[in-house]
């Protein structure tokens, strides 16, 4: 009998001695691993297991309120519940659900993790604001799947629905990666809030405040169980403007509709009491954020309802230069009472014949009339006599051709043209010709409409420039203690030279001027109007194309002896001056008739008395 051991006993005492082994081996691992967690590096995962229990967010800090020079509010915070993600903790296979169920594209979020992670600085960026009833279920139905995810309390900014004085105030949006380039937003993270444009721009460091933090328990849900401490947040600083909402409402109801601007300043100190410009658009769509396609559609409309007409745009003056043209003349001693032109509806020069805007002419006229009916004729002969380099000289004194400083960003600083301009930038010589063109505020010549006004507001006030600002020397003082108001620009004219002035443009809207549609009962207004020309008449009467009509101009000021405002209107395509003056007429009167008494912010007592000097008095024409 074979006594030998069975095949099958063997192979299972095999595979069991494998098994312990095995076992042997792994739980010699496991061991190992055992004090290298709790012994080794035990300090390491004890951190980092309390550092999962431990969350932060951040308490956003509310942005300043942007008042009115009466208090009324123009952009406010409100509280609003928002998502934000953790780019850290962000798990890429959870991407494409949060987006889904968030009703977001997933590659934008992507997008914006990669770019937090670029940019660093940010525990948490936001995901989606103002969320709905949605949302916030979806969000607490995956909180222990998607911990990533945070429900917070934000602050939104809100503007009013009304879209009133949009474009001076300007809007916030999420720092771009260009802008967190910059110098000014070099200590933001990636999601920080910055101000884009406008009075949000300028004084974005005194509106925006310090976000601050909270720290507290959650357990293996998410679930806050304890709050462990809390950095409470800086709120931003109010900021009181220099504009009346009431003025502002009548401006933007005067060119609603039509592409243009409208700036009323007080000459006296340089506040501005309305900014205006249309068309225009909704801040509130840029706080909330656009799409791709949307900030396309906008950026790319032909009518450019991003571009602050009033400092950003230049057009020709048009005849709105001719008091200054007649001020050179007069202090050159080349306009006096006798010096007078006969206009027979044009003047031919250098062989071309340059037409008057009367075709049978204006008859012999001097420097008050010229001015009051606004004759080209006197112009080309006067400017002929001054020559381009003294137009220039007088244009630039006045504050045209450069920069306002206006405490507003982007501002444009338009040009005055001269001979040395056109050898620099053409390298070609003057021609006496184009003398004769600018010489009525057209040609190569372009101004911004705040320029206008601040030209012809400092004329008004005997030649005392204020810098234009839309805060008010108390406040800017407030922001920085260093600052020190900039002093006027001041030049000596001769009474008698302004009172030749100012007879001028009350006539052209008290008499049988080209500005009666400016005209108040029971104050005197003084202005001038301008139509400038985008293309030739033969042209733009060929064409019949919308965008090749004249652009319509108004400045005026009153009182004539005593200015308490200036107001400049243009209307772009405008056609026709008197729609200008109308609407210079109307805020005019909204300022001096219906509004209520205050006190303005910066204005020195000494000027507040009314001048009771003499008013013009001048026959009709």
């Amino acid at each position: 009998m074979n006594w030998g051991r069975n095949p099958q006993a063997n192979a299972q005492n095999n595979r069991i001695a494998c098994f312990q082994a095995v076992a042997t081996v792994v739980f010699a691992l496991l061991l190992l691993a055992f004090l290298e967690i709790q012994v080794v590096n035990g300090d390491y995962y004890r951190a980092q297991a309390e550092q999962n229990r431990i969350k932060s967010l951040p308490v956003p800090a509310p942005r300043g309120l942007v008042l009115d020079r009466y208090g009324r509010a123009l952009a406010q915070s409100s509280v609003v519940l928002g998502a934000m993600i953790n780019p850290r903790a962000a798990k890429p296979e959870n991407l494409e659900r949060i987006a889904a169920g968030l009703g977001l594209d997933p590659a934008h979020v992507l997008e914006r993790l990669q770019d937090a992670a670029e940019f660093g600085k940010s525990e948490h960026i936001a995901l989606k604001d103002s969320l709905t009833g949605a949302d916030i279920a979806f969000i607490q139905a995956h909180r222990r799947e998607f911990q990533e995810i945070a429900l917070i309390e934000g602050m939104s900014r809100k503007y009013p629905e009304t879209g009133v004085a949009v474009h001076a105030v300007g809007y916030v949006g999420e720092a771009s990666r260009s802008e967190l380039n910059m110098r000014e937003f070099l200590l933001y993270g990636y999601g920080a809030e910055i101000g884009k444009s406008g009075i949000e721009r300028q004084y974005n460091e005194w509106l925006g405040g310090e976000d601050g933090k909270v720290l507290f328990l959650v357990d293996s849900n998410g679930h806050r169980l304890e709050t462990l401490g809390m950095m409470d947040s800086v709120p931003g600083k109010n900021l009181q403007l220099t504009i009346d909402l009431d003025l502002q409402a009548v401006s933007e109801l005067g060119i609603e509709g039509r592409k243009g601007a409208v700036v009323a300043l007080d000459p006296r100190n340089g506040e501005i009491l309305a900014m205006a410009s249309s068309p225009v658009f909704d801040p509130n769509k840029f706080v909330a954020g656009l799409s791709s396609r949307e900030w396309r559609a906008i950026t790319s409309d032909r009518n450019a309802p991003l571009l602050n007409r009033s400092i950003q745009g230049t057009w020709a003056m048009g005849s709105v230069f001719k008091p200054i043209h007649g001020l050179a003349g007069l202090e050159e001693g080349l306009a006096a009472r006798d010096f007078q032109a006969h206009c027979t509806g044009g003047m031919p020069f250098g062989g071309s014949y340059f037409r008057c805007h009367k075709p049978d002419g204006h008859g012999t006229v001097g420097l008050v009339q010229a001015i009051a009916i606004s004759c080209d004729v006197y112009f080309y002969r006067l400017g002929n006599k001054l020559g381009i380099d003294t137009l220039a000289r007088y244009a630039r004194l006045a504050g045209l051709g450069q920069k306002t400083l206006v405490d507003l960003p982007d501002e444009v600083p338009g040009l005055v043209p001269s001979i040395r301009w056109k050898i620099r930038h053409t390298l070609q010589p003057w021609q006496p010709g184009e003398t004769i063109v600018v010489a009525i505020g057209q040609g190569a010549m372009s101004v911004t409409p705040i320029q206008a006004a601040h030209a012809i507001g400092g004329l008004a006030m005997g030649g005392v420039w204020h810098r234009p600002h839309i805060v008010s020397t108390r406040q800017r003082a407030e922001i920085d203690p260093q600052s020190r108001p900039a002093p006027p620009r001041r030049t000596d004219i001769d009474p008698q030279h302004m009172e030749v002035l100012r007879q001028g443009m009350w006539t052209a809207v008290n008499g049988a001027g080209t500005g009666r549609q400016a005209r108040l009962s029971g104050i005197d207004v003084c202005g001038k109007t301008g139509t400038s020309q985008r293309v030739s008449n033969e042209l733009r009467l060929r064409a019949k194309r919308e965008d090749f009509e004249d652009d319509a101009w108004f400045v005026g000021f009153a009182p004539c002896s005593s200015p308490e405002i200036v107001v400049a209107v243009l209307l772009e395509n405008g056609k026709h001056s008197y729609y200008a003056a109308a609407v210079a007429r109307d805020v005019l009167q909204a300022w001096l008739v219906n509004r209520s008494p205050g006190m303005l912010t910066d204005l020195d007592p000494t000027l507040a008395a009314s001048n009771a000097g003499p008013q013009p008095t001048v026959s009709e024409e």
